[in-house]
């Protein structure tokens, strides 16, 4: 994530709670990253006691992630609008309310409904978590330090998400994966009551909402249509209708950014090849990923019989291949070979391990053949994701330093969204042509299962080897990134 530039340093000294206030801030980030993954584990049990078919699981996760993309761009106006410490105040409460509908659904469209407005609150509450860390911490060294801290939470909520779900799922409910966010959003809320300071609000600041209209529908109608081809085929109407209508929607919203007083995303972060081909990166990046977490974990539940915590546990090694890639990528590879080599191998890194898995049969063991391609993953998602978000946001003008920050959170949702949303949908497409002429007895169903598993698999590879293509082709050398004369080169920190 990104911050905007330090602000002018103020007459008076730091402030002495800053610390704590970071405690709080990081309570309220991690409630959102890991309910992005936190819900995956649950998911099995949800939909066997509420009774919701395959091709409507993904929305479960889908309501999530589309709300909370669509709707992050704007959410950064709002601090400003408002004040900061009322947004994050009614962002976590939101939350939390969100959450306590979700968890006591007793349908499935309740719970889409209770994770959708998550996502909203969520996308109301992340900007301002950011701009209150980016206006505490004003001296150089103790920013570094905060961000660090932020970075990391960043990072591990997946893990911890994946892991804290299989916990409360074994040994409560799933409903209690929703229900754990009334703590975190407890806890940050009173942080806040007593630590924050109101702020002044920026009064000449104003919302774009025909730019809001614009991108959420053109995003709503684009993962909408994806997720219905599974029901009424792709030359449906209602498919392909509605995949026309959001490009439309899109196509509208970048001409309108271009003629807006003040855009929600100001084209001029884009014209740069380099931060293109790093939004781009993160992009597909968040589609491939979405469905390996998805899909293996119904593997490890379905077909290898592993409970909620054991499948939890079993992704950990990923991310901490994942960590000390991270690492290596950014001291190490980018510095030396840039990130026109890097980001495509770790694509493609990342391709052949999808492929390993592609390999996986009814009776395969975790050590032998989930594992190795498990690592090889998670080594090469190290060298996508932190090149990528440094050079989406690099050289970015102090203007538009919120809007970069936005837009690489907005990717990662909406790409989350397209991916788990195709995905699901290609796979349970090939679990009913795979039933075609057979007896649909457990055996066979068992089959389809894993066929559908690795028609997902199939094509996340394939993704990443499209994008390791494509951002290869789109990087210039790391000798000419990043030069723009009119861009104004104040440091903006990760």
């Amino acid at each position: 994530m990104t911050a905007e530039p330090s602000p002018t340093a103020p007459t008076q000294g730091p402030d002495p709670r800053r610390w704590w206030v970071l405690a709080v801030i990081g309570i309220a980030q991690l409630m959102v990253v890991l309910d992005a993954t936190i819900v995956n584990i649950a998911l099995p049990s949800a939909q066997h006691d509420l009774g919701f078919s395959d091709a409507d699981r993904q929305w479960v996760v889908t309501a999530y992630s589309l709300a909370f993309g669509s709707l992050l761009l704007i959410g950064g106006r709002l601090a400003d609008l408002f004040g900061r410490k009322r947004v994050f105040m009614i962002g976590a409460a939101g939350f939390a309310l969100s959450s306590a509908l979700a968890g006591a659904a007793q349908t499935f469209e309740l719970l889409v409904v209770g994770r959708a407005l998550q996502g909203m609150f969520g996308a109301v509450l992340a900007p301002a978590a950011l701009t209150l860390l980016n206006t505490t911490f004003t001296l150089e060294k103790e920013r570094a330090r905060a961000f660090g801290v932020f970075g990391a939470i960043v990072g591990t909520g997946g893990a911890i998400g994946l892991l804290l779900g299989g916990l409360l799922t074994e040994h409560l409910s799933w409903r209690w994966t929703l229900y754990v966010n009334l703590i975190f959003a407890g806890l940050a809320l009173a942080g806040a009551a007593l630590l924050l300071h109101p702020a002044r609000r920026e009064t000449k600041t104003r919302l774009d909402l025909p730019g809001t209209v614009l991108v959420s529908a053109g995003l709503f109608c684009l993962v909408y249509g994806l997720s219905n081809a599974d029901t009424h085929d792709w030359g449906s109407a209602l498919t392909w209708g509605f995949l026309a209508a959001g490009g439309l929607l899109v196509a509208a919203f970048a001409f309108w950014q271009a003629r807006a007083a003040q855009p929600l995303l100001p084209l001029t972060i884009l014209r740069d090849r380099n931060r293109a081909a790093s939004y781009i990166s993160i992009l597909v990046a968040s589609v491939g990923m979405f469905g390996i977490f998805l899909f293996l974990t119904y593997y490890m539940q379905t077909t290898l019989g592993y409970s909620p915590v054991r499948t939890g546990v079993a992704f950990l090694p990923m991310i901490a291949a994942l960590v000390v890639s991270a690492q290596t990528a950014t001291n190490l590879t980018v510095q030396h070979l840039g990130q026109r080599l890097a980001v495509p191998a770790g694509m493609l890194a990342a391709a052949a391990g999808l492929v390993w898995l592609t390999t996986l049969d009814l009776h395969s063991g975790y050590a032998a053949h989930v594992l190795p391609p498990l690592l090889i993953i998670g080594l090469g998602m190290g060298h996508v994701m932190p090149p990528a978000i440094g050079g989406a946001t690099a050289g970015v003008s102090a203007a538009d330093a919120g809007a970069a920050s936005a837009t690489v959170n907005t990717m990662q949702q909406v790409g989350g969204s397209i991916g788990t949303a195709l995905l699901n949908t290609l796979a349970t497409s090939a679990a009913a042509d795979y039933l075609k002429g057979r007896v649909p007895n457990p055996a066979t169903l068992a089959e389809a299962r894993l066929h559908s598993f690795t028609t997902a698999f199939w094509w996340s590879a394939g993704i990443f080897a499209l994008g390791a293509v494509g951002t290869a082709l789109l990087f210039r050398n790391r000798d000419t990134s990043n030069t723009q004369p009119d861009q104004d080169k104040t440091p903006v920190h990760i």
